[in-house]
């Protein structure tokens, strides 16, 4: 049994309340042959919460089809010796491990951490050097890095632990990371909040050979200073989208919102949501970003354990599977697979 996690914020990770989400009687699964690749999760071992390969397959046995799933950088199994620029390929390596796991057939046929995205400081001199060990570590698997630049100055949002003030991808250091990343043919998972949209924009522009991934739907914030500013902010963030839009450099992913977004109330809610509760909530972010971008440049992500805080797997997918119902039968096989294998460049043969 996992320790008590600690009191509840939105914008940070507090651990999981399996108890609460028991509450929730389990739904029945829509579309359980969609084939599913999940394009963001993380796997850790804290001390509050740990989600591991047994974890994460326990969510991912639930019900729906989940055919291979993306490691996404999340601070974890970090080297405590070598180089300090070096220390994050150790959790490459550690996620090179899992996934040879998986490949062993004995966890089942989904090809867990199929690709891994971990982390490399792109301002450093070494920059290349660390990249190349990535890969070295990867097995094959390694596929690219977020170096995030989430940044507010309210102190109540939570800001990326790789950052100290706005303006990272506005770096000429930055830049020059970001050609010896393009160069090694890896992708950026760029992770900004709201208002640094442009940033990515700018980015795309100046760097249109390198392939950029927008983490959880730009970020919106709806907590701090933005609590009950929805509609300014929705009509924000669209200006801010719809330039973007124009970058084909550019793929977005659909979810990890529970915590920053914050259009349902977690920390509060006696119950967990529905499925339709969750679609009404996030359908009207997720299908512009799908008529802006298309759903070939657009792909549904988990971001679990982060989103269990207020949704079960089944749930989440379920919700997501709600948003895309008008979609063609080829347009959802793009937001649930097709666009994932595209974008992080998935050998799954």
């Amino acid at each position: 049994m996992n320790p008590q996690p600690p009191q509840r914020r939105f914008g940070r990770f507090s651990g999981v309340d399996e108890a609460w989400l028991a509450k929730r009687p389990r739904e029945a699964v829509i579309d359980p042959e969609l084939p599913i690749i999940d394009t963001h999760h993380h796997l850790w071992d804290r001390s509050h919460h740990r989600y591991l390969i047994h974890e994460l397959l326990a969510d991912m046995n639930s019900g729906h089809n989940t055919i291979a799933t993306v490691f996404l950088q999340c601070n974890s199994m970090y080297r405590v010796r070598g180089p300090a620029e070096m220390r994050p390929v150790g959790e490459t390596e550690f996620v090179a491990g899992v996934a040879a796991m998986s490949d062993s057939g004995g966890y089942g046929p989904a090809r867990i951490c199929a690709g891994i995205v971990g982390f490399a400081d792109l301002t450093h001199d070494r920059a290349q050097a660390v990249l190349e060990a990535h890969v070295a570590a990867g097995g094959g698997r390694f596929r690219g890095v977020r170096h995030s630049a989430a940044w507010d100055a309210d102190e109540r949002i939570g800001n990326s632990s790789s950052v100290s003030g706005g303006g990272l991808y506005r770096d000429g250091t930055f830049h020059a990371g970001l050609n010896a990343l393009t160069k090694l043919g890896l992708s950026l998972d760029a992770w900004v909040f709201h208002p640094q949209i442009h940033d990515v924009t700018m980015l795309a522009r100046s760097h249109p050979d390198a392939n950029i991934i927008l983490g959880h739907i730009g970020g919106v914030l709806g907590y701090g200073n933005y609590l009950g500013r929805r509609d300014e902010i929705f009509a924000s963030w669209k200006t801010s989208m719809t330039e973007l839009a124009k970058c084909p450099n550019v793929t977005v992913k659909l979810g990890g919102v529970m915590m920053r977004l914050a259009a349902f109330d977690y920390i509060n809610s006696p119950l967990p949501p529905t499925s339709e509760e969750l679609a009404e909530l996030w359908k009207p972010w997720m299908t512009t970003c799908i008529e802006m971008f298309g759903a070939d440049r657009c792909m549904f992500e988990s971001n679990f354990p982060v989103e269990k805080m207020g949704s079960s797997w089944v749930t989440l997918w379920n919700a997501f599977k709600l948003i895309a119902a008008g979609s063609s039968a080829d347009e959802k096989a793009a937001l649930f697979s097709g666009t994932a294998q595209r974008a992080y460049r998935l050998d799954l043969a």
